[in-house]
């Protein structure tokens, strides 16, 4: 919006309540931002009744933009491989193409060799969960920070391939959570196709060629106002091998960032009844692996929250940073 400077300004979104998670809205506050940098939290307000969110708000500056979460456009993705495969010792692999053309990006870290780990960690299959892609790019700032130890020695251990940004047509699209096709990826992993998901066809492909030690997914949550992970606990293959790792990982996550926290999330699968179309469920069980679905909220973080900004791109970068110590930490036990 122009021309607004001072003003006071209440927008209503008449058919909110239409949405795919209307029961989100309650103790959500929309983004707003000045230079498409910083991205505030402004008084928002839901009638569950009316099905009508209203945004309240007197800018200082005489433009403003509103957001559901800060975007991660598609030219600062394009920005971010292009700087991360000009760094020493990454590869740009080219895996495949979207279905609108788009190019499948995949970033290698180091070099494979006895006795490496193959380490995934992939990010917005829901492309409109951009804090996962804010999570990839403080994630691989660290790691291709020449100055840092924890990457550095992770790299002797290990190669990581690390996806930014899965479903490029939806974000290109303005999409929630599919793929042109109308596909929701995380719900494609069971039986992918080139024709209705070629992403996840083509992550698969190359999950077999290379192996899997451990899985990350990164996702957000519309509803939950807290960092969690969803394990695989359901799946036929659960053992107590996969269990201790997952508390291990956990315990080490925690120790990172205190931003992530154990006592609230999803629901844990009973035994032999997980959805082996998720993708941390199918990878798991396929490879016998550790695989990990990572949560950050739309809103803010109920137990440590920030008033001004609430979960912003600022902590979904240092989340993406700290997760990579946990990691580091558990390399040895995972095979």
């Amino acid at each position: 919006m122009t021309g607004v400077r001072g003003k006071p300004l209440t927008l209503n979104i008449f058919n909110a309540g239409d949405c795919s998670y209307p029961v989100a809205w309650e103790g959500y506050q929309a983004c707003a931002s000045y230079d498409l940098e910083r991205w505030f939290r402004v008084p928002t307000k839901y009638s569950k009744e009316a099905g009508t969110l209203t945004i309240q708000h007197t800018p200082d500056c005489d433009a403003v933009q509103y957001a559901y979460f800060a975007p991660y456009t598609y030219d600062r993705h394009q920005a971010l491989v292009a700087k991360m495969q000009a760094k020493l010792g990454v590869k740009l692999l080219m895996i495949g193409e979207t279905l609108d053309g788009h190019d499948m990006d995949l970033l290698q870290f180091g070099e494979p060799g006895k006795g490496k780990r193959n380490v995934w960690i992939i990010h917005r299959q829901h492309p409109g969960e951009s804090q996962a892609e804010w999570f990839a790019e403080g994630l691989l700032e660290r790691l291709t920070d020449s100055h840092d130890a924890v990457s550095r020695h992770m790299l002797k251990d290990a190669v990581l391939y690390i996806c930014p940004n899965v479903c490029p047509d939806g974000t290109w699209r303005g999409h929630l959570r599919t793929n042109a096709a109308g596909s929701n990826l995380n719900r494609a992993w069971q039986n992918p196709s080139p024709e209705d998901s070629p992403e996840v066809f083509n992550l698969l492909r190359m999950m077999d060629e290379r192996g899997v030690d451990l899985l990350i997914d990164v996702h957000g949550d519309e509803e939950l106002p807290y960092v969690f992970l969803a394990g695989s606990e359901g799946i036929p293959g659960w053992t107590d091998r996969l269990q201790k790792l997952q508390s291990e990982f956990t315990a080490a996550f925690r120790r990172a960032s205190p931003d992530f926290q154990t006592q609230f999330g999803y629901g844990v699968d009973p035994p032999g009844q997980a959805d082996m179309r998720i993708c941390s469920n199918q990878v798991s069980q396929r490879y016998d692996c550790l695989a990990v679905t990572v949560e950050m909220p739309f809103k803010d973080t109920a137990d440590n929250p920030e008033n001004s900004q609430g979960w912003s791109p600022e902590r979904s970068k240092r989340l993406g940073a700290a997760m990579l110590t946990a990691v580091y930490e558990i390399l040895p036990s995972l095979r």
